[in-house]
């Protein structure tokens, strides 16, 4: 997948028996997410006008053009769509798109290397970003505070942190 587009929700099931289905958005604004349209599979082989229906627990209904029966509904649950990266808002300086995050190196304030990002996790709390290295025991889980994470590079494709205290082992 290319850098010129970014995930911006996912399908997690159908919805009803008329092909309409359950749209899990990961926009600020869940209802963003039409106005990003059309809405590609991550290999770019098929896109997707998008029409939101209403708001249901965990998600939105909606309807994705060429998407006409209960099982075509079924047979896209959990694929994820992509829109296109310059439909998408600028972010102010202290933002970032969670798939400019994945890959970056980290590294502690004394420059030595923890690993790279692997994910940008949410349960609830903030973001948390996973760190997998060669020189960790295990999966470091940072919490993407500014205290924890003061510097963000995407042009460098770096992060600069201070993990607390006991956080690594």
């Amino acid at each position: 997948m290319s850098g010129d587009r970014v995930c911006v929700g996912a399908i997690a099931g159908a919805y009803g028996v008329r092909g309409e289905v359950r749209l899990k958005s990961f926009c600020a604004d869940a209802t963003a997410i039409a106005g990003y349209a059309p809405l590609w599979l991550e290999d770019g082989s098929r896109s997707f006008a998008v029409t939101l229906g209403r708001a249901i627990p965990n998600g939105i209904t909606a309807l994705l053009g060429g998407v006409t029966s209960k099982e075509q509904a079924d047979a896209l649950r959990g694929v994820q769509l992509f829109a296109d990266r310059d439909k998408l808002p600028n972010l102010p300086d202290d933002e970032f798109y969670h798939a400019d995050l994945i890959g970056l190196s980290v590294f502690d304030t004394g420059g030595a290397e923890l690993g790279q990002v692997r994910a940008v996790l949410n349960h609830g709390a903030g973001d948390l970003l996973e760190v997998f290295g060669s020189g960790l025991k295990t999966t470091l889980l940072l919490p993407f505070t500014r205290a924890v994470v003061p510097t963000v590079d995407l042009t460098a494709r770096r992060i600069i942190a201070d993990p607390p205290e006991g956080l690594i082992e």
